[in-house]
């Protein structure tokens, strides 16, 4: 579906790589239009997709709304996060105007038949993470794997900023997985890769590579084949 490239590259970019708690971080989004613009050049029947995270702006808005009022709804906490998804995807299509697709997705019922080399996603609808929308993208434009960029080289046993026992995983099983996050989604809540999403990569079958979005060298190596850190989820 959609265009005629050979290669389909889906990679959900994660939010609290663009957008941490002290601002926009700039040198991420330096080196991410470098390498993007890179591996295009250098093969012409790739197309990438950038599914984008919305960061630490969500929790901003939600945070602020909490001291006014108390407590948000769980569908106004999503739409928060929703939105924060779209101005950072903007951002992001802002940097690579001169070659990405016009249109960002945010509707995903609808399938763009892109002929850019790149296209920026963001969020959709309440009860949907941004790494579900990364998995819809894999599902409507035929992709079998998805990278998903955070600031961590491996998922863990247990948070590690909690558990010094946490032990880094190479490889594990989508069965497994989801004993280990769990099976409901909860506005905001801080997974390596959200229930919802592992269930429907699940049933789609995809492999996911969960990679350190800082090590460049690294997610070319997973590109191209070659040895690389990281966690794989089949």
């Amino acid at each position: 579906m959609g265009s005629n490239y050979a290669e389909k590259i889906i990679i959900k970019v994660g939010g609290s790589l663009i957008v941490p708690n002290g601002g926009i971080n700039t040198d991420f989004l330096k080196n991410l239009n470098k390498f993007v613009r890179e591996q295009l050049a250098k093969n012409s029947n790739r197309q990438f997709f950038l599914e984008i995270g919305g960061g630490a702006t969500a929790r901003h808005y939600r945070d602020a709304g909490k001291e006014v009022i108390g407590e948000l709804t769980g569908e106004d906490l999503d739409w928060l996060g929703i939105h924060a998804t779209r101005i950072t995807a903007h951002l992001v299509r802002t940097i690579f105007h001169d070659i990405a697709h016009p249109n960002i997705i945010e509707h995903y019922d609808i399938i763009q038949k892109a002929s850019e080399q790149l296209v920026i996603a963001s969020g959709w609808k309440p009860g949907w993470s941004s790494d579900y929308c990364a998995a819809l993208l894999c599902e409507d434009y035929g992709s079998s794997q998805m990278i998903k960029l955070t600031r961590v080289d491996y998922v863990f046993t247990a948070d590690p900023n909690i558990d010094s026992s946490a032990q880094p995983i190479k490889n594990i099983s989508w069965e497994d997985f989801r004993k280990l996050v769990g099976y409901e989604w909860r506005p905001g809540m801080n997974a390596p890769f959200d229930p919802i999403a592992a269930k429907k990569s699940q049933e789609l079958g995809l492999k996911v590579a969960v990679l350190n979005g800082n090590n460049f060298e690294n997610l070319n190596n997973f590109i191209e084949g070659k040895e690389f850190i990281g966690t794989t989820i089949e």
